[in-house]
């Protein structure tokens, strides 16, 4: 008499499952690639508006070394402006505070804006001293006034370039994580918006006031 083995076949239901386990393993793996490359993304955008900040922030601390000389040499020929020194330093030493909180983290909306309102406040003091300055020809034509102004414009153009260059890569990022699905992603690993560094124009803001005594 001859005996046999019999293989029982997997059943119908079992191969289903089988493909339905593969099939949510495959997606998981899709999806951990996909949260993976946009969370690598935002994090790289990220890392290039603060690099884009920190090319600012060369420039604003070079004007605010450039200020005091230049207020120190104006002092000379402007005895009756004494307020309107006083405000440009005043307002520097504003921005410069500003400066060190946005400098520490550029992504901190808070900060920047804090520095917006004291840039638009130091542009708005140096250019009252500007349009004062030119009622002293002597102050004018004083070389040491001649070549600070030269250097402060000249940072003032450098400023310009790199806060096109951060505005830039700010809106690049705010788009990217607020666009579907990537918000998805940003949302929950706290990928905040950016502020972008707008400042108004000089006239458009007051300059604070302080006394040097």
């Amino acid at each position: 008499m001859t005996t046999g083995i019999i293989l029982a076949e997997p059943s119908t239901l079992a191969l289903g499952a089988l493909a339905l386990i593969g099939g949510l393993i495959v997606v998981a793996i899709i999806f951990g690639f996909f949260v993976i490359g946009v969370y690598n993304k935002l994090v790289t955008l990220r890392n290039r508006f603060k690099n884009a900040y920190a090319q600012i922030d060369v420039q604003l601390k070079r004007r605010y070394d450039l200020i005091p000389n230049l207020v120190e040499t104006a002092k000379g020929y402007m005895a009756h402006e004494r307020n309107t020194l006083e405000a440009v330093i005043a307002a520097r030493n504003v921005a410069y505070a500003a400066s060190k909180g946005a400098a520490s983290n550029p992504g901190d909306a808070s900060a920047m804006k804090s520095l917006v309102s004291a840039e638009s406040g130091l542009g708005g003091a140096l250019s009252r001293l500007m349009v004062v300055s030119e009622q002293y020809p002597d102050l004018k034509a004083n070389q040491n006034m001649m070549q600070l102004t030269e250097e402060l414009t000249s940072t003032e153009n450098k400023i310009s370039f790199a806060r096109q260059a951060y505005n830039d890569s700010v809106m690049t990022y705010n788009t990217d994580r607020e666009v579907f699905p990537s918000n998805l992603i940003a949302n929950t690993f706290n990928f905040a918006a950016a502020e972008l560094f707008v400042v108004d124009k000089p006239e458009q803001k007051d300059a604070p006031k302080v006394s040097f005594s």
